[in-house]
């Protein structure tokens, strides 16, 4: 896997920093005799990881090294990285941590989000790893009642079996397409997960224009930006949509919908 050169600088020096905060005595490594440089010696660390010196070695220099994720897993012990650390790490080298952690598939939500949704004062909901809405305010009730009313709230499910969901999200061929997009940016870093690959397999068979989108392998992040419903009551309606991915729960994120101008 190739890495641009700035990266495995980034990468060299980062390893650098972490062996030079460590301290040989709790390590059990001798402290006795003249150290030339703070922390750990280059070799110390190696002997540390199972790695040949010269390999770790150049990895601090940024040189052009071939990468294991089991020889990265290795290091991450022998520097006793940190969680944030670690996963700094195996972003640095373009690798799958092998211990990351798989998504879980509990069924509680953060009361934090309850607490965001009912405070504030426009359309807000939050949906999980699997775009199922877990709560909503009474704004977002109202405004998206087609999709909200139903008994199973998963986005994706809605947006591709639902009958009403081709009249009340206004332009559905693009919207859906940037749905499916989006979503499969964020199925990028969850492979083994196996709610993702049932909901996948199911919609596959379940809806032509899901399989057919689908196997465009289409990628984008997730954007906010201008919204249009045509609500069964209350006309077309305009909202601006942002997006929030909250510190400390990667799984879900809260969405708000703020009143948009119509165009002069």
């Amino acid at each position: 896997m190739q890495i641009p050169s700035d990266q495995r600088a980034a990468l060299g020096g980062f390893v650098r920093t972490r062996r030079e905060a460590l301290s040989p005595g709790p390590l059990g490594l001798p402290t006795h005799g003249r150290r030339r440089t703070p922390g750990l010696r280059r070799e110390e660390v190696a002997q540390l990881a199972g790695l040949s010196t010269t390999w770790y070695t150049w990895l601090e220099q940024g040189r052009d090294i071939s990468m294991s994720a089991a020889a990265l897993s290795r290091l991450a012990e022998a520097l006793a990285l940190n969680g944030a650390e670690r996963a700094y790490l195996f972003e640095l080298s373009r690798h799958r941590d092998p211990q990351a952690p798989v998504p879980s598939r509990q069924t509680d939500l953060p009361a934090v989000f309850r607490v965001l949704v009912d405070a504030a004062t426009c359309p807000a909901y939050v949906i999980d790893r699997l775009w199922h809405a877990r709560c909503w305010n009474a704004a977002a009730g109202d405004l998206l009642r087609p999709w909200l009313i139903a008994s199973d709230t998963n986005l994706l499910r809605y947006m591709f079996l639902a009958p009403s969901a081709r009249t009340f999200i206004c332009d559905w061929e693009e919207r859906s397409r940037r749905l499916l997009a989006e979503f499969r940016a964020e199925t990028a870093h969850r492979p083994d997960d196996p709610g993702t690959a049932e909901l996948i397999a199911e919609l596959t068979e379940a809806s032509a224009d899901f399989r057919q989108l689908w196997g465009s392998h289409r990628v984008l992040a997730r954007e906010g930006g201008l919204r249009l419903f045509h609500h069964p009551e209350h006309g077309l309606i305009r909202a601006e949509q942002m997006t929030f991915s909250p510190v400390g729960h990667p799984d879900h994120k809260l969405v708000m919908l703020l009143p948009a101008q119509a165009p002069s």
